[in-house]
C-alpha cells in the first residue's frame, strides 16, 4: 500500500474500512448502509459518498453483480503497519522506542502487555 493512499483515508472512511475488513465476503452497498446507519447514525448519502471515495482512492474494490458489491483492497494489517509507522514518524521523529516509552509512562500498557513484549524481544543465546 502506498503511503499516499493510507494518509488520504479519513477517520470516517476508516470506519467503512473496519466494517469491510470484518466481513468474510464482499458487501452490497445496502448492507453497508444498514450496518453503518445502525452503528454510526450516518445518513445513506454520507455512506454512499464514503464508499465512493474509497473506490476512487483504490482502497476498496467495486464489483458489479446484480448490484454493486464492495470489498477491501488493502488489509487491516497493512493499514495498521502504515498507521503505526506514520504515528512514530510524525510524533516521535521516527523513534519507536519513544512511542513505547510514552505508553509505559502514561500507564498505556498493562503488566501483561509488558510481559508479552519482554517475551517478544527475548534473545536466545
Amino acid at each position: 500500500m502506498s503511503n499516499d493512499l493510507a494518509c488520504k483515508i479519513t477517520a470516517s472512511e476508516l470506519e467503512v474500512m473496519k466494517l469491510l475488513w470484518h466481513e468474510e465476503d464482499a458487501l452490497p452497498v445496502t448492507e453497508i448502509r444498514e450496518k453503518l446507519q445502525e452503528s454510526k447514525g450516518w445518513e445513506p448519502a454520507t455512506i454512499k459518498t464514503l464508499v465512493s471515495r474509497l473506490v476512487t482512492k483504490g482502497a476498496v474494490r467495486q464489483e458489479k453483480r446484480n448490484v454493486f458489491y464492495y470489498s477491501p483492497l488493502i488489509s487491516e494489517q497493512e493499514y495498521g503497519r502504515w498507521a503505526t509507522q506514520d504515528l512514530v514518524s510524525r510524533l516521535y521523529n521516527g523513534r519507536a522506542r519513544d512511542l513505547v516509552a510514552a505508553l509505559v509512562h502514561s500507564d498505556g500498557l498493562t503488566q501483561e502487555d509488558l510481559d508479552e513484549l519482554r517475551q517478544m524481544f527475548k534473545v536466545e543465546d
